[in-house]
């Protein structure tokens, strides 16, 4: 029961009968009321003056009195030409007794089972993930839950970049200074041992490049001519020649980094239906850029490098194999998509990746559409801004990185330290202490770094994120919990009996409510999860007020209104509960 479509059909009516104009339901335009005025929804009437022929106030009040002379509103005011109207209560409370009776009600069919693959996480195999992966990560995982939800066919995909000059970059170091070393002589978990390595290559690297600047060279002559480099780049022509030793070597090194993945995709609570790896799809991208220059879409410079002219599109010309025959990112990209159309003929693919890639996406799509591939306008980049912690921007090649399984040990511990403060997990044994730690820590990260927009740069603030008050993921969980302790106290008898005259706080916990699949089907046509984040901050707070400004098991409450008020919390409980499952939050039940 959507009570916009409803409004939307009483104003249909209103304008028929008092101004004799026709008009189509959905074609009529409602928004919220603002908070400053008394309503519910507010109808623009600004359109229609020309019809009406009357003063917007005129037409306005015309409507209002029609409506509540029909009995289809309970009231009305007019500013200017904008009329604000409050719903009935019988109205709410009918909504209220169809939600409950509603086994879809979380639910919609707004996406008419097409087809939807969302790409994310794509780690580099030659370091652990870190603070701007988990925002990757808790965007992919939330995007496509939203979508399922929203009546899309989804798969996840997580394409590894497994191979190429960085990967060779970490084999290197541990080949030349390694000894040997492995997860389980060091007791690094395997992404960590092969990060270090990078970062080990790195520092020879600058050192490398120091030596010939001072030596007499420019720094562009430097980092060409600097041994580690070249040594990098002839490991990847060997590996891409399928020499045996280099690809033992690297299939050593990138089981670590997999085995050490697990760990980490698991605490996050992320998952995928299928998995894409560079060093299989760069032959499927190398193929069509060889049917590319079949067809002249791409051409060939002298040095033998081919490339793509998008000029016409507004971009530029596009490196797409080098020189030596060697292929880029783009390369693998393009292989990529026709494998995953090949895989599910999609209708559209979503690639959640930083917004500094945002080129790169404009180029891959529009060499898709060059090369007339039918689901070139599928493509969409769901983009989104850095992650900054107080300290500044993350820097992986110089070690700086947050690493992730170390923020979320951390967010553990700080969850840990709030909670034992606060003296409430009497009767809770060790075990269940530490899980519900651990719930409370990552619904702090994952709510503080999805409530934002996905395109703003975040300012990351670990204390600020696990305070329970204010709009946190703890706020949330508590008020959740807050909700299981009244149901339990009051029993499953849940039996509405027609209560409808309905307090202040009450109507606007049930309005809320209303607008979950309001709220659901703009995040999945938006690929927003902010938007059921601060949505479900939001039924939280309200709930809230509600609960201390509608006493539920005082004596002096009549049966009928605490039958309703508990058949609400419980209502309000499963929106909540839903919400944070789109986010990949948990909701314990004991806080």
């Amino acid at each position: 029961m959507n009570l916009v479509h409803i409004i939307q059909s009483y104003l249909k009516g209103a304008l028929q009968q008092v101004f004799d104009i026709e008009v189509e339901s959905a074609t009529i335009k409602l928004e919220q009321t603002l908070q400053d005025y008394k309503g519910d929804y507010t109808f623009v009437v600004f359109p229609y003056v020309k019809q009406t022929r009357k003063s917007p106030e005129q037409t306005a009040a015309a409507l209002g009195d029609f409506l509540q002379s029909q009995n289809k509103i309970a009231e009305y005011n007019v500013v200017k030409g904008f009329l604000n109207l409050v719903l009935n209560d019988a109205l709410l409370f009918e909504f209220f007794i169809a939600a409950g009776k509603d086994e879809n009600h979380f639910r919609t069919n707004t996406g008419g089972a097409k087809k939807v693959v969302v790409e994310y996480s794509s780690p580099n195999t030659n370091k652990p993930l870190h603070l701007g992966h988990i925002r990757n990560n808790l965007l992919g995982f939330a995007v496509a839950e939203i979508l399922k939800s929203g009546g899309y066919d989804v798969k996840k995909a997580n394409l590894i970049n497994d191979r190429g000059i960085h990967i060779c970059k970490s084999m290197l170091a541990w080949q030349q200074s390694g000894l040997q070393e492995t997860p389980q002589s060091s007791g690094l978990k395997g992404d960590h041992l092969v990060g270090k390595y990078y970062v080990a290559f790195d520092k020879t690297y600058k050192a490398e490049i120091e030596a010939l600047v001072n030596d007499g060279l420019t720094e562009d002559e430097a980092k060409k001519k600097a041994q580690s480099m070249i040594e990098a780049q002839q490991m990847l022509l060997r590996w891409e020649n399928g020499d045996p030793e280099t690809i033992a070597l690297w299939k050593l090194m990138n089981g670590w980094v997999y085995d050490g993945f697990d760990v980490t995709y698991k605490r996050l609570g992320v998952d995928f239906d299928t998995y894409y790896y560079e060093s299989n799809t760069y032959l499927l991208g190398k193929a069509i850029v060889q049917e590319g220059l079949d067809k002249k879409v791409f051409y060939k410079k002298e040095d033998g490098s081919v490339w793509i002219d998008l000029t016409d599109e507004g971009l530029d010309h596009k490196l797409l194999l080098r020189a030596d025959g060697t292929s880029v990112y783009i390369t693998q990209d393009i292989g990529t998509a026709q494998l995953k159309y090949d895989d599910f003929h999609y209708d559209m693919s979503l690639y959640v990746v930083g917004n500094e890639q945002d080129y790169h996406f404009k180029v891959l799509q529009g060499i898709l559409k060059k090369m007339e591939k039918p689901y070139a306008n599928g493509i969409h980049h769901v983009s989104y801004g850095m992650v900054d912690l107080p300290s500044g921007k993350m820097k992986s090649r110089e070690g700086t990185v947050v690493d992730a399984d170390d923020l979320m040990e951390e967010m553990h511990d700080e969850a840990r330290r709030i909670i034992l403060e606060r003296g409430k997990t009497e009767g809770m044994t060790a075990e269940q202490i530490d899980a519900l730690c651990e719930d409370v820590g990552m619904a702090a990260l994952k709510y503080y770094l999805l409530r934002v927009d996905p395109q703003k740069r975040l300012l990351f603030n670990p204390a600020e994120s696990i305070d329970f008050e204010g709009n946190t993921g703890p706020y949330i969980q508590y008020t959740n919990a807050r909700i299981n302790s009244v149901i339990d106290k009051a029993g499953d008898n849940l039996v509405n009996t027609g209560y409808s005259t309905l307090l202040e706080p009450e109507r606007e916990l049930l309005l809320a409510l209303h607008n979950y699949k309001i709220t659901l089907d703009k995040a999945a046509t938006t690929y927003n999860p902010s938007e059921i984040a601060n949505y479900v901050y939001d039924v939280a707070r309200i709930y809230n007020r509600f609960y201390y400004e509608c006493p539920i098991a005082k004596e002096d409450v009549a049966l009928e209104t605490r039958t309703f008020r508990v058949a609400l919390s419980k209502f309000t409980g499963q929106t909540i509960s839903e919400c944070l499952r789109l986010l990949g939050i948990k909701a314990p039940k004991k806080m």
